[in-house]
């Protein structure tokens, strides 16, 4: 049970990390014309990493 909940958890995080990233993309636009970047890209690529581990666990 515990794991099902985790692996859901896993799954929601992700696409809320993809629906943050999709929504952040002008202000990271913005930021990288100044030179600065937003770890945004690295937030999705963890938690897609995280979920297909999860997956391939069960």
């Amino acid at each position: 049970m515990a794991s099902r909940l985790y692996r859901a958890f896993v799954f929601a995080m992700y696409q809320f990390s993809i629906v943050a990233g999709i929504a952040l993309l002008p202000i990271a636009l913005a930021t990288n014309r100044v030179g600065l970047t937003l770890p945004v890209g690295r937030v999705v690529s963890r938690l897609g990493d995280a979920y297909t581990r999860m997956e391939e666990a069960h």
